[in-house]
C-alpha cells in the first residue's frame, strides 16, 4: 500500500528524517514511536505533501507522491489528522465533515460550496457522526467542542475523503484514561474494516495493544521494527525511547 524508500528531510543543517525505509501493507494498523524530536511528524509531513523529501521515494498503490501537493495526495486516498487539532471552528460538527467531502471532490473553493447543499454528501456525513459517536453534536459549533470530541471530530472529517491510508498524529494526546479507551475501540474498528492506518502515539501501552507492527525513530534514523513484542524488548529502542538519552 505505502512504500518509504530511503526518505531524508532536511531543513538546512538540520536532517530531521534520515534515509528512512518502511513497507506498509493494506489493512495493516502501523504504529511510528519515538522520544521528541525524532522525526515522527516530519514524516507524515512528507507523506501528506506538506513538506517536500529531500532524497528518496514515497509510493502509495505503486505510484510516486513525493513531489504531489496535498490536496492531490488527499484525493488519491491519503487523510491525516493533526497533533494540534485543527477544526474550522466557526463551522458546525456537521460541516466540518461536509468539508472532507468537499476536498474530495473539488479542487477550487468555488466549487467545493455547492457541496454542503448535496443531500447525498450531508446523508454520508451523518453516517460518519455516527460511526464517529458524533450525532447528538451535530449542530454545535465546533469550537464548542472538548478536546475528546475534537479529536473524534478530525478522525470524522478525514474519513470524509473516503481514504484508503488514514494517518493520526497523536491523536490520544490529552486525553482521559476513559477517552483514550474508547477512541482505541473507534481505531481499532476501522483497522478491522480494513482501512490501513498509521499511528503516531506517545502513549507505549495504547501502541502496543493497538499495533501490528511498529517501527521506532530516534533522531531521524530508524532504529527499530516489527511486531511490538520484539520492539519492546529491543535494546536500541530501550536505550533511546524508554530509558532516554544517557547522562
Amino acid at each position: 500500500m505505502l512504500q518509504i524508500r530511503d526518505l531524508s528531510v532536511r531543513f538546512g543543517g538540520l536532517t530531521a528524517v534520515n534515509s528512512v525505509s518502511l513497507e506498509i501493507e493494506s489493512g495493516e494498523l502501523f504504529g511510528i514511536i519515538g522520544p521528541n524530536g525524532a522525526g515522527k511528524t516530519t514524516l507524515f509531513n512528507a507523506l501528506a505533501g506538506t513538506v517536500a523529501p529531500s532524497a528518496g521515494e514515497i509510493r502509495f498503490r505503486g505510484g510516486n507522491i513525493e513531489r504531489l501537493r496535498p490536496y492531490i495526495i488527499a484525493q488519491l486516498g491519503i487523510a491525516r489528522t493533526f497533533q494540534i487539532v485543527r477544526p474550522f471552528s466557526d463551522l458546525t460538527v456537521l460541516q466540518n465533515v461536509l468539508a472532507g467531502f468537499s476536498a474530495r471532490h473539488c479542487r477550487t473553493f468555488w466549487r467545493s460550496l455547492g457541496q454542503y447543499r448535496r443531500a447525498d454528501h450531508i446523508a454520508a456525513a451523518r453516517a460518519l457522526l455516527e460511526r464517529t459517536e458524533l450525532s447528538s453534536d451535530e449542530g454545535q459549533l465546533a469550537r464548542n467542542l472538548p478536546l475528546g470530541l475534537l479529536r473524534r471530530l478530525e478522525i470524522a472529517r478525514a474519513l470524509a475523503l473516503d481514504p484508503d491510508v488514514l494517518l493520526l498524529d497523536e491523536s490520544f494526546s490529552g486525553l482521559s484514561h476513559r477517552e483514550a479507551g474508547s477512541l482505541a475501540a473507534l481505531v481499532r474498528s476501522l483497522s478491522v474494516s480494513g482501512m490501513t492506518i498509521v499511528l503516531i502515539e506517545h502513549n507505549m501501552q495504547i501502541m502496543m495493544n493497538l499495533c501490528t507492527r511498529l517501527a521506532v525513530l530516534d533522531r531521524g534514523v530508524l532504529i527499530a521494527q516489527g511486531p511490538p513484542a520484539a520492539v519492546r524488548e529491543d535494546e536500541n529502542v530501550i536505550r533511546a525511547y524508554l530509558e532516554g538519552p544517557d547522562d
